[in-house]
């Protein structure tokens, strides 16, 4: 028995860094898993690895998991890939770790100021960060995170991706037209998050497209001004005006950089001016009821918030279909609308969307709509 081992001792090898001699060399990493797991996959890290890092931490318990999927996450971002990070997560789940959130709001903020991705081919990106935030949200509700400022700043991220989604689903359908426009129009709501000039060109375009051309023009002269502000650097000067007594947000942050295209910009500078000389064109925003611009959830004369429909984020007023889930509900009239058009086209993005908001909302209304 060799010096100072005690009797029975087993004798476990310790990684040296250095491979043993006549070990094949295509063996040592296999060698370096069975000694030191750690090692191993910091090694795998090191070497970029990152599908026999994740291939072995899977093998082990879902700490160490998780400790390597966020280091992937991290490099993936980093490197621009916010898609695949997301297919990360979509694979391997999401833990309500505070640790992960900032990681979880970078991918979100990235994929939610890509430029083209309100066609209906965009579609599986945002259902996925949809389903992602859905379980994220479950998962810290359950947790000591729950009710936190962070579970909230996330209910609101799952709103906006759930929003984008179902506009993908919905400019995929000629019924639904007017519901894609609604969504653009109420995304305008969230610009602390979607870049504002992004948020003001979609959904000028969208209004523009269906002839609601007050909105357009009040819109796209917004998107200008705030482009001629993201090319100064500040947005001090933006005017407001048209936007008082509603919930848009005045105080938003500068995008760094414009997300059209130069082309793009001086295409709607052309049609504002042509607008501005065009005595049909007013610019003022249109009201209901409640004499209130008519995407605004609050009321300007009362302050009484409005929920917002699970299918267009307008103000839910009479007519109204209420959901399990509290806090939930939809207009009737835009429910049925998409509700129908799901039926006669089969389209599998809004049955998809159909989907969620059951799982969502704790069920859908009874209606004899089957999914198959």
């Amino acid at each position: 028995m060799p010096p100072g081992r005690l009797p029975g001792e087993v004798f476990r090898a310790r990684p040296t860094g250095r491979r043993p001699r006549g070990r094949p060399r295509t063996r040592w990493r296999d060698y370096l898993v069975g000694v030191d797991v750690m090692a191993a996959l910091d090694m795998y890290v090191e070497r970029g690895q990152w599908e026999k890092c994740l291939e072995t931490a899977s093998k082990q318990n879902f700490k160490i998991l998780h400790k390597y999927v966020a280091l992937y996450a991290t490099h993936l971002i980093k490197e621009g890939e916010a898609q695949n990070a997301l297919h990360l997560y979509v694979q391997h789940g999401a833990p309500s770790n505070p640790q992960n959130f900032n990681i979880y709001k970078r991918m979100f903020l990235d994929l939610l100021n890509l430029s083209g991705t309100d066609l209906p081919e965009g579609y599986r990106m945002w259902a996925d960060l949809r389903n992602f935030l859905l379980l994220l949200c479950d998962n810290i509700a359950k947790s000591s995170e729950a009710n936190s400022v962070s579970h909230e700043e996330f209910e609101q991220m799952l709103l906006i991706a759930h929003y984008c989604a179902t506009r993908c689903a919905a400019n995929g359908v000629d019924q639904l037209v007017s519901i894609s426009t609604k969504l653009s129009v109420s995304l305008l709501r969230h610009t602390e998050l979607v870049a504002a000039d992004k948020a003001f060109y979609e959904a000028g375009l969208a209004c523009r497209a269906i002839g609601w051309e007050n909105m357009a023009f009040i819109f796209l002269n917004h998107f200008l001004d705030l482009s001629d502000g993201i090319d100064e650097g500040n947005l001090d000067s933006l005017d407001h005006s048209d936007f008082q007594e509603t919930d848009i947000p005045f105080e938003v942050p500068v995008p760094s950089k414009l997300h059209v295209s130069e082309a793009q910009r001086e295409e709607i500078r052309d049609w504002v001016l042509a607008a501005s000389m065009d005595q049909r064109v007013q610019q003022v925003l249109p009201r209901d009821e409640r004499d209130t611009y008519e995407a605004s959830l609050l009321a300007s004369n009362t302050g009484i918030r409005s929920l917002p429909c699970v299918i267009t984020g307008y103000p839910v007023l009479r007519n109204q279909m209420n959901f399990k889930a509290p806090g939930k509900a939809a207009n009737k009239d835009d429910w049925n609308k998409f509700l129908m058009a799901t039926k006669t086209t089969h389209s599998p993005e809004c049955q998809d969307v159909l989907r969620f908001v059951s799982q969502w909302c704790g069920g859908l209304p009874a209606s004899g709509f089957s999914f198959h």
